[in-house]
């Protein structure tokens, strides 16, 4: 089989923006085309300056930009969320990455699928950058994530620490310290880094952009969702009862006073830190008694492989070599079995975490840990209760019907999607609010943790 790469040109500086161009490109070098679909939308809205050249320091240009993402303009652009400033000012106490125990640290800054990065400062582990960034705000779910590096010549640049703050949490105008993370945003690094953020952005469109499809990130797979509905209906049951069931859950947790939350801030950030470990070490009792099922398997195989090692051994002595060949087949089927049951098991494993971070954003929506999420569904839950109480159901499926088969004819290139995973996947889990979290410079480490990881 031989196989043959073919490539194609296409002059993008001719095409129009912010319009679909579907263009069939011959093939260079051999018959046959290509048929491509491409919009070229541009990049606007991100900018680096100087901190003297600060776009919302100024209140007259501060007032426009506000203006624009006011409540009165919330038809206007639906694309456009609203905006993101990002004053990066300096980091303290890096690790040292070069021999001579200094490092020519500079920043990256992630939103979404914009990058932008400072310049490098030189032979430091105190950088002072200065420099302001501006983001469009697509979607008020995401993190901006900050990393530092540093500047190796032609090498790859080395990891310095990494920070990942969800843009709803952002505190405008205040100049807050960060401690940086390690890759994985699970464990404290080494070194602080100063940032100062204000976000502007329209809570209308943000509210409906939280029904449709996040923006795919260019590094990740796609996933496919499935779009089946179950409805069950029980005598005496009315439909609206399920989002008022849901409304008084939320207010249950509203009103209550949860565990800790009295207490003072330190506290609770203690209160996290067990609960992260205890289901830590849930996790680890389950996939322990997982182990413990599946090693026994594993175990006898290589015993029977042992044996059966042996018992080739002695037959080589009698047998000739036909034989030999034939208990050499029968080993490597035996080794092949080992490896299929540890992808059986890692395959198990990937599931069900899957399952337990569907679950824990479930949890994490009732139990108000993104108040502006939580809020979201209590009025999406109210309208809801409310249709259903005054509208037959039967209009509802034919609004519903019509609203599907229609959909390829008032728009051919529309995504399927389910808003409801599409809600949820803004949702964060158990694990990325240990990701969000914020350490204090001067006690990375709790003493109850301490006093866990000493026994």
């Amino acid at each position: 089989m031989i196989l043959k790469l073919v490539k194609c040109k296409v002059d993008i500086a001719s095409l129009p923006l912010k319009q679909a161009n579907c263009l069939e490109l011959p093939l260079d070098s051999c018959l046959g085309a290509l048929l491509v679909l491409i919009t070229l939308t541009p990049c606007g809205g991100v900018s680096m300056s100087d901190l003297c050249v600060c776009p919302l320091a100024d209140p007259s240009e501060r007032k426009q930009i506000s203006q624009r993402y006011c409540l009165q303009n919330s038809l206007k652009d639906m694309k456009d969320i609203g905006i993101l400033q990002v004053k990066v000012l300096k980091a303290v106490d890096l690790l040292a990455a070069d021999f001579s125990g200094k490092s020519d640290p500079f920043c990256l800054l992630e939103l979404g699928n914009d990058r932008l990065q400072t310049h490098t400062i030189y032979k430091t582990l105190n950088p002072e950058w200065n420099k302001v960034f501006t983001f469009r705000v697509k979607d008020v779910h995401d993190a901006l994530e900050v990393t530092v590096f540093d500047e190796d010549g032609d090498k790859p640049p080395d990891f310095l620490g990494k920070v990942s703050i969800p843009l709803l949490s952002i505190r405008d105008g205040q100049t807050n310290c960060y401690v940086l993370k390690n890759k994985d945003l699970e464990q404290a690094f080494k070194g602080v880094i100063y940032l100062e953020m204000d976000l502007i952005y329209n809570p209308v469109k943000a509210s409906i952009r939280t029904f449709t499809p996040r923006e795919k990130r260019f590094a990740e797979d796609s996933r496919k969702l499935s779009k089946k509905v179950f409805l069950v209906t029980v005598w005496n049951f009315e439909l609206y009862m399920i989002p008022l069931a849901l409304l008084l859950l939320f207010a249950y947790n509203f009103i209550e006073p949860t565990k800790g939350k009295a207490g003072s801030t330190h506290d609770s950030q203690e209160s996290t830190e067990v609960d992260d470990e205890e289901d830590e070490d849930d996790k680890e009792t389950f996939f322990s008694h997982v182990n413990e099922f599946i090693l026994p398997l594993v175990i006898s195989a290589d015993i029977s492989l042992t044996n059966c090692g042996a018992s080739f051994q002695e037959s080589t002595e009698v047998d000739d070599e036909e034989d030999e060949d034939d208990k050499e087949s029968e080993k490597k089927g035996i080794i092949e079995r080992i490896y299929m049951v540890q992808d059986i098991v890692s395959t198990v494993q990937n599931i069900l975490e899957e399952v337990a971070s569907f679950g824990e954003r479930i949890k994490n929506t009732f139990n108000w840990t993104v108040p502006f999420l939580s809020f979201l569904a209590c009025v999406v839950l109210a309208v809801a209760t409310v249709t259903l109480y005054f509208v037959p159901l039967r209009y509802l499926v034919l609004i519903w019907g019509i609203n599907k088969f229609t959909k390829k004819f008032r728009n051919p290139y529309a995504i399927d999607n389910n808003e409801l995973l599409d809600f949820l996947s803004r949702v964060p889990s158990d694990v990325q609010k240990v990701q969000y979290a914020e350490l204090r410079p001067c006690s990375s480490q709790s003493p109850l943790r301490k006093k866990r990881s000493g026994l």
